[in-house]
Order: structure tokens, then C-alpha cells, then sequence
């Protein structure tokens, strides 16, 4: 979006206002902003609503962070752009940011393959029992048994954006026969009419959908029940996706053969979760796309899309408000 009035802070520059993950995360590296613009910090909610008014743009770092939702300023001046550090955005689909004109834009691009390699590494730990053998190593048994050929297996990725397109492609790489499953049906991509038919064949169910009002528990007893009694169950999208109580109900009654989950509705999973002890679920704490430097790509990116809204160009990665996502081709 053009640059074509001035900066609020009254000072000739931009102001950047950054809502800070908390300790020991580091704070993104901004030094090249330098002279360029007024990097503000908020630590906290009232922090960040003390400081909002006076920003053009809002940098969230903090992704986890219910803060925006509840500081954003109802009347009266508010950021011109908001960007979050992470690809789903849902946590910032309030009503009064949806409304409004700011515009908003996500760390698309950064976690893509990353969680990808994350996925098929499940596959592949999972089809070779890799669970049990740590298990069985930790209690010094020798216990021999046949693992899966995951060439030829089928997996249903769920979620056609750029992560779930390349899943697919590590997948392929695999031998799996794959198909993807998005929003509608276009050239490679099944529509969600399609998804039971899809779950019903599917050796491997890969959840990576966006959280919108039309995904929330779309992973429900009823999808679970369509699936085969020997498929696995993968989610790195958004924990809201699945129905918690329903998918721990599968697992004990066997409707499905394992599961595993990088995301749930409540982070960190509380220790009382039944989800630690349902059978057959690995669960990990919300970390597949998260590499070593991660951090640094994030701020860098930031970076890039600040020069374009600088100079006046139009910036990329701009999420539709009202899908509540970034829209692909």
C-alpha cells in the first residue's frame, strides 16, 4: 500500500511498533531500520494499547499473543499495516482489524518446507515403528517385528497453500501417491465435497488448513470414522482444526492407527491432557517449522516488506481479511 501521508509519531520517520515475544525469545534484528524509522517495543497488552495510536506500523512478533485482539483502539488512529511473524493469522481476525482498512500481512513463505521435512519425517518414524523401537531400546528388549513401505502408500494433505503444496512434494519424493485438498476444486487441487472419499483411502491424513469459521473442527469423530482403520493422522496446522476429545476417542477405539500432533487448542498442553496417554500419538510442543535461524528469516523478511511499504510499492504477502488467509493463484 502506498506511503502517501505522514508519519503519526510527528518526527518525520515511520514509527515500527513490535509487540516482543516473551523472554528468553531475542527481539528481532532491526538495525537496518536505523535512521529510517521509530522502533517502539511493547512488552504487554497495556503497553501495546499505550502505544498503538502513535504507530504506522505493528510488527507481531509475539504470534502467540492475544494482545492485538485486545489492545486495538477502537476510534481514533490506529497502524496502517500490521504484519505477524507467522503464517496463520487467526489470532487477528477480530472484528474491529477486519473492518477496518489496515492492512495485513503474514510470514508466508518462511515455514513452507521446514514443516514439510517435519512431515515426513512422522511418516516415516511412524511407518517404521520408530516410537517403539526407542521404547524397546530405552528398556533393553530385542523385540523383531516387520515395518511399512511408505513407497506406494496414499496420504490426503489438507490445505493447498504453500505449505501444504510442499508437503506434497516431499512427500512424492517418498513414493506417496498424494492428493491435495483445498478450499474449491482447481487444476491439481480436490475441492473439501471431495475429502471423505479422500480420507476414506488414505494411508496418511495431513492436516495444514488455514483456522477459519469453515475449518474449526473440521477434524471431528466423524471424519475420523471415514478413515481407515489402518490410516495415521498428521496436524501442523492449527490446533482448533481438531476436535481433541474426538480424535483421543479414535485412537482408543482403534478407528484409526496413530496420530500426530505439532498443534493443539491449548499451548503448552496442559499435564493432565489425556492427549499425553491416548495410544499411538506422538505429540510434539508446536515446533515443525521452527529451524535453527528461524528467527532471523523472519526479521529479514519483515525487513524486505518494510522497504516495499516505504518506497511506496505494493507489499506481498497480504492475507484476504475476509477468507482469512493469504489467496493463492
Amino acid at each position: 500500500m502506498p506511503n502517501d501521508f505522514p508519519a503519526v509519531s510527528g518526527q518525520g520517520r515511520p514509527t515500527v511498533l513490535v509487540l516482543d515475544a516473551a523472554p528468553p525469545a531475542p527481539q528481532p534484528r532491526l538495525g537496518s531500520l536505523t535512521g529510517r524509522a521509530r522502533v517502539l517495543h511493547a512488552a504487554d497488552t497495556d503497553e501495546l494499547r499505550a502505544q498503538l495510536p502513535q504507530a504506522d506500523v505493528l510488527l507481531v512478533w509475539d504470534f502467540l499473543s492475544d494482545a492485538v485482539r485486545d489492545a486495538w483502539p477502537g476510534e481514533g488512529p490506529r497502524p496502517r499495516w500490521v504484519h505477524t511473524a507467522s503464517a496463520g493469522v487467526d489470532r487477528l481476525m477480530f472484528p474491529e482489524l477486519v473492518g477496518s482498512d489496515t492492512e495485513l500481512t503474514n510470514a508466508r513463505g518462511i515455514f513452507d518446507q521446514p514443516i514439510a521435512e517435519y512431515v515426513a519425517m512422522l511418516v516415516l518414524a511412524m511407518g517404521k515403528d520408530l516410537p517403539r523401537t526407542l521404547a524397546l531400546q530405552a528398556s533393553g528388549e530385542w523385540h523383531h517385528r516387520e515395518s511399512q513401505r511408505i513407497a506406494g502408500t496414499r496420504a490426503c494433505v489438507v490445505g493447498s497453500g504453500p505449505i501444504g503444496q510442499a508437503i506434497v512434494k516431499q512427500l512424492k519424493a517418498l513414493g506417496v501417491i498424494t492428493a491435495l485438498v483445498g478450499r474449491r476444486a482447481r487444476a491439481g487441487i480436490h475441492g473439501t465435497a471431495e475429502l471423505d472419499r479422500l480420507l476414506g483411502r488414505a494411508d496418511w491424513v495431513v492436516c495444514a488448513a488455514p483456522l477459519t469459521e469453515d475449518t474449526r473442527g473440521m477434524f471431528d469423530a466423524h471424519r475420523f470414522g471415514v478413515m481407515q482403520p489402518s490410516a495415521r493422522f498428521i496436524n501442523v496446522g492449527r490446533g482448533q482444526l481438531v476436535v481433541e476429545s474426538d480424535l483421543a476417542d479414535a485412537l482408543h477405539k482403534r478407528w484409526i492407527a496413530g496420530a500426530a500432533l505439532d498443534v493443539f487448542e491449548h499451548e503448552p498442553l496442559p499435564r493432565d491432557n489425556p492427549l499425553w496417554t491416548a495410544p499411538g500419538l506422538i505429540v510434539s510442543p508446536h515446533m515443525s517449522g521452527d529451524t535453527v535461524g528461524w528467527r532471523d528469516e523472519l526479521g529479514r523478511q519483515f525487513v524486505d516488506l518494510y522497504d516495499r511499504w516505504e518506497a511506496g510499492r505494493p507489499l506481498t504477502n497480504v492475507v484476504d481479511k475476509k477468507r482469512g488467509y493469504v489467496p493463492g493463484n
